[in-house]
């Protein structure tokens, strides 16, 4: 298939299915992809339902090809969860993952999004769920990261933990307990802000956007400005109501969409007339 230019693709929604729109983006053009595709099981009523046990045979061909689009310094964010089934957890996305690394990926890191605001509930054996996955997947050991762009105000910790310190144990760099593990702990006084963890605490979208499963702004954005600098193009190949478009123009980056649904192509465009207040339209690839 002949692949077209990249502006051809640039803050468009492209309708239709990912497998045929992918090979059509040129190799290495994209700087960022963060997405959450469909769950195994789930969204019966919306989309074509992949089985838990095909999921990876399903999405490896598409991994497959996102890691030609991305460039070598770039990032792939996958937010997914595994379902429940028969009283224990299945282990397609632990699949996927090994199967990933098999096809070049490197699986550098995973962070949790804690939903801060997701309904109580338990199950005979289990709890409501209150966390996902997000995948940190790259090329290379080598890409783009800009910690200090999701830096973090310290709080009054510090002033509480270090108020009764003597200055030896604000230098200590042995632990008391001479296990190894002891911190300069001066390298952190005075400082306003500090690096997050990799947990994530934001609240799930209480407004869906008319989509079944719409993640919250917060969440791209988080990931958009960790790995990218303005200007740079971020992908969604199932952009659904247009979350990560809209992310992405907030700070000043560029987007590319991917969405089977055509009622949702017109939902995510017009939610991007509105919210970033942008003429854009659709396009076909």
């Amino acid at each position: 298939m002949e692949l077209k230019p990249i502006y051809n693709f640039i803050n468009k929604i492209l309708c239709g299915d990912v497998k045929e729109i992918l090979p059509q983006i040129p190799s290495n053009s994209v700087d960022l992809i963060v997405t959450s595709p469909p769950y195994a099981d789930k969204r019966k009523n919306v989309y074509n339902t992949i089985p838990a046990n095909k999921y990876v045979e399903w999405f490896l061909p598409i991994a497959n090809e996102l890691r030609r689009v991305l460039k070598d310094n770039g990032s792939f964010v996958l937010n997914i969860k595994e379902k429940a089934e028969n009283g224990e957890r299945h282990t397609y996305v632990i699949e996927l993952i090994l199967e990933m690394k098999n096809q070049g990926w490197l699986w550098v890191e995973e962070y949790i999004w804690h939903k801060k605001n997701s309904y109580p509930g338990k199950w005979p054996n289990r709890f409501r769920d209150a966390w996902e996955r997000c995948l940190h997947f790259t090329k290379q050991k080598k890409f783009k990261m800009y910690q200090e762009a999701v830096m973090i105000p310290t709080g009054n910790w510090a002033k509480e933990r270090l108020k009764n310190l003597s200055e030896r144990d604000k230098m200590r760099f042995e632990s008391r307990s001479k296990s190894g593990f002891g911190k300069n702990i001066s390298n952190w006084l005075k400082r306003d802000k500090v690096y997050p963890t990799n947990v994530l605490y934001l609240p799930t979208e209480c407004s869906n956007k008319n989509h079944s499963a719409a993640f919250p702004v917060a969440l791209p954005s988080w990931f958009i400005r960790l790995f990218t600098e303005e200007g740079d193009i971020v992908l969604d190949p199932f952009i659904g109501s247009g979350t990560t478009a809209v992310a992405s123009l907030q700070l000043n980056r560029k987007y590319i969409g991917i969405e089977i649904k055509e009622e949702y192509c017109k939902l995510a465009i017009e939610r991007i007339k509105k919210e970033v207040k942008l003429n854009l339209f659709s396009g076909k690839a």
